[in-house]
């Protein structure tokens, strides 16, 4: 199901950058983090799905996953480096194509998006496989997404040109979830831990929707000042609890020995 295009990942021809830096590290380690963990919760579907995220100091620049490896086989090495053109600046092997059109003109377009996770993982692509709104206003971990989430409901094929990158970045517009139809879902985060934070919880909220919806019985909605509320409530402090959840899940990677930061 991945495809890659002789036009992507050929040689970077400008002069080799440095990329080292503490910051630029620490991406490393946090993204392959995300890598492992989605991996952990079967959120990864095959070879197909893809994670990026803006290199500090170079906002012209992201790391993403390369073609032909699992989310289990992703370690902060193996990351790619590429620019917004297709060229690979350092890492081996080269971006599956949609992964390039879709996170390249994403990142491009929209600067506030710092790491960007598409997948298709199972609960949250279940509702985009639903008429009408995919993610209702029932539960508490649901309301975290309230008032953030788009929805493309034009599903266009695989994306294999800027066009439809352009497309997919046009319809997510100010907010940080989009569901696309049809097809699966893109977190967008302005921050790695962020953009984790919010697939973990987005596809809690779809699972435990579905189970609601198996019941055949009448849905229970929030009102919308109590959702409002509880979205203000939760937001105040999503920042800081995004980076202690990321942190607290790398850590039980290093216990169980796991290797990521390699």
């Amino acid at each position: 199901m991945a495809h890659t295009l002789s036009s992507i990942g050929a040689t970077n021809p400008q002069p080799t950058l440095r990329l080292e830096s503490d910051a630029i590290n620490e991406a490393r380690i946090q993204l392959a983090a995300c890598f492992q963990l989605a991996s952990q919760y079967g959120f990864e579907e095959g070879i197909c799905n893809h994670f990026s995220a803006v290199v500090p100091g170079h906002d012209n620049l992201f790391f993403v996953n390369p073609y032909g490896y699992a989310f289990s086989e992703i370690t902060a090495s193996r990351l790619l480096v590429c620019d917004f053109d297709g060229h690979v600046v350092a890492g081996e092997g080269k971006p599956e194509a949609t992964a390039f059109y879709i996170h390249a003109r994403l990142h491009r377009l929209k600067p506030r998006v710092k790491a960007a996770f598409h997948t298709h993982m199972p609960n949250a692509t279940a509702l985009c496989l639903l008429e009408g709104p995919p993610l209702l206003w029932l539960g508490q971990t649901a309301l975290k997404f309230y008032g953030r989430t788009a929805v493309d409901e034009n599903y266009n094929g695989l994306a294999l040109d800027d066009s439809e990158g352009d497309r997919i970045a046009e319809t997510i517009g100010d907010a940080d979830i989009l569901f696309l139809k049809n097809h699966g879902v893109m977190v967008a985060g302005a921050s790695i831990a962020e953009a984790w934070d919010d697939l973990y919880y987005l596809e809690r909220a779809a699972e435990v929707q579905l189970k609601a919806m198996s019941a055949n019985r009448p849905l229970k909605a929030v009102p919308h000042d109590v959702a409002q509320r509880t979205y203000e409530q939760m937001r105040a402090g999503d920042k800081e609890s995004a980076r202690a959840h990321l942190d607290s899940a790398m850590r039980e990677l290093r216990r169980r020995a796991i290797a990521f930061d390699q």
